[in-house]
């Protein structure tokens, strides 16, 4: 049974960050945002930012949110069950946890749904809650308790809203069948099925599963006898987990940087933990200690990694944003959200820190004299694929007799048809082999092209046909 919930067209996104307000005065970006062509802003808010003491209630980070908005796009918070007071896990910041009193939980998001207006078009319930210990400090039936008490007060509130269950990540994605990550999201597929209208997929690792872990969402609902849209409130790459190779390497990191137990992570504690001696700190100084004999592919992620490799990553997260993006068009899903826009705080980050060498070097845009100004390569892909998939109404792949070979069709809405392709490569070497050439049947005389770096390359046309050349990096022909 197929559960509608109405998204009409194609909204391109971004996420502000795992926090909003929490570290800083709350910052201005959704011009930014727009001005690459997001439709759709995803954004974290806290239960303690908004009721830091018993029915004491804040709405500063909220309103400066609010105050943003011009009505043209879609806004998409996150709300996670972080208090001092309110939840079994005392932190402002991470892990949430289960709620002592679901009664004042309810209480709390129905203020904060009624203060939002309507002006919030989707409420989710955390964030991939199968990553317990970090993301979630509870059970998958807890979840579904506070799913449930979520998902009720958000529509007491605002009828219209769309509740989303909260992200199924790389975590589940990666996990074998019967594993406790996919066991934990099995449960909320099920027992959680009356308490959410969008299943969130988060579309991390190698960008031709797209499509896999797409159908694998949807066989998760099937499976109970149900099925609703998928959206994806995540993705990005490189990240570090795309390449095996670098597997041996990582775990040792992990193994030294994680040997002892994680306490929770609120504000007050990250602040006290800067630049202390951590084991955190100690794996990482010693992986940076030998930079020198790591393998390129887990050099480009590490800060001071040279020029050279430096560009050579921008240009894999340009060609992956573009890639991610039309599999997952192709896939169905209509909301997409890039990780991230911007970093948490500006002027600052610590390379010592793991987050920052699996996903430091994603945002979209950086700070420049407190504003959010500065692009890196990905955000004018980011605008050159909104600006060009404007408008889509259909997508489907064009069999050209050669499976490495990506070609997509593109109809939009009063706009000529847009034909999207590219060639899977390794994405570390693949850019040095020479394109490919696929031919097509093409009405019109000429033909124009630009790719996903915004450079202009040679397509012609004789005879009815087509000449596209293909290579790793995506172009696109109207």
């Amino acid at each position: 049974m197929m559960s509608g919930t109405r998204m009409e067209g194609v909204r391109l996104g971004v996420v502000r960050g795992i926090s909003y307000g929490l570290f800083a005065p709350p910052d201005v970006f959704l011009p930014a945002a727009r001005a690459m062509g997001a439709g759709l802003l995803r954004a974290y808010v806290y239960w303690a930012q908004v009721e830091p003491e018993p029915g004491h209630y804040t709405w500063d980070t909220v309103d400066a949110l609010l105050a943003q908005l011009d009505g043209d796009e879609e806004v998409w918070l996150t709300v996670c069950s972080s208090s001092p007071w309110a939840t079994r896990q005392s932190t402002n910041f991470l892990p949430p946890s289960p709620a002592n009193d679901l009664d004042a939980y309810a209480e709390f998001v129905r203020r904060l749904v009624d203060h939002c207006a309507g002006r919030i078009r989707y409420w989710q319930c955390d964030n991939e809650p199968s990553n317990t210990g970090l993301l979630w400090a509870g059970t998958a039936e807890e979840y579904v308790a506070q799913l449930r008490a979520f998902h009720d007060a958000v529509k007491a509130s605002d009828p219209a809203a769309v509740v989303v269950l909260g992200g199924c990540g790389y975590d589940v994605w990666s996990s074998p069948e019967g594993s406790e990550q996919r066991r934990f999201f099995d449960h909320l597929t099920d027992a959680g099925r009356d308490s959410f209208d969008l299943f969130d997929a988060h579309l991390y690792g190698e960008p031709t599963r797209v499509p896999d872990y797409v159908a694998a969402a949807r066989d998760m609902m099937r499976a109970h006898g149900y099925e609703k849209p998928v959206v994806a409130g995540e993705h990005a790459g490189p990240v570090l987990f795309e390449f095996p190779e670098l597997d041996a390497a990582i775990q040792q990191v992990f193994a030294t940087a994680f040997a002892e137990p994680q306490a929770t992570q609120s504000t007050d504690e990250l602040a006290a933990q800067a630049g202390r001696d951590t084991p955190e700190r100690r794996a990482m100084a010693a992986l940076y200690a030998r930079v020198e004999e790591l393998p390129p592919r887990l050099r480009m992620f590490m800060d001071g990694c040279g020029p050279e490799l430096e560009a050579k990553r921008h240009r894999i997260n340009c060609r992956q944003l573009v890639v991610r993006t039309v599999l997952a068009l192709d896939a169905g899903v209509r909301r997409l959200a890039y990780w991230n826009l911007a970093p948490e705080v500006a002027g600052w980050h610590d390379p010592y820190q793991m987050m920052h060498l699996m996903f430091g070097k994603l945002p979209l845009l950086d700070f420049e004299d407190g504003a959010l100004t500065r692009r890196h390569p990905a955000a004018e892909t980011f605008a050159l694929l909104a600006e060009r998939l404007d408008g889509l109404s259909e997508v489907w792949r064009i069999d050209v007799g050669r499976p490495e070979a990506y070609v997509f069709a593109i109809e939009r809405a009063g706009r000529a048809r847009l034909l999207v392709a590219w060639e899977h490569r390794d994405w570390f070497d693949g850019e040095e082999e020479p394109p490919a050439t696929v031919l097509l049947p093409w009405p019109a005389p000429v033909a124009t092209a630009v790719d996903a770096f915004g450079d202009k390359p040679d397509v012609r046309v004789s005879d009815g046909v087509l000449r596209l050349p293909v290579s790793a990096t995506p172009v696109f022909v109207e």
